[in-house]
């Protein structure tokens, strides 16, 4: 089976096998375990709110962080 292949195959999955293989395929290519990653997010999702509950961290709402995605894009 060829890359374009197997790619053609995955885009025909329904969304949610989709999602599983690509985080699959994600952690295939780290050199770390899930559980390690896991623990990372966790304390920097700590450090995120810590950093908001400080006020070193502004907040962005939604609609100003999809428009300058978009701008991003553009």
């Amino acid at each position: 089976m060829t890359a374009e292949t197997l790619e053609e195959a995955a885009l025909h999955l329904p969304v949610a096998q989709r999602a599983e293989l690509v985080h699959k395929l994600l952690l295939s290519l780290e050199d770390q375990s899930e559980g390690d990653i896991a623990l990372a997010w966790n304390a920097e999702s700590e450090r995120r709110a810590a950093d908001l509950d400080s006020g070193q961290s502004d907040t962005v709402s939604a609609d100003d962080a999809r428009a300058a995605a978009h701008a991003l894009l553009r």
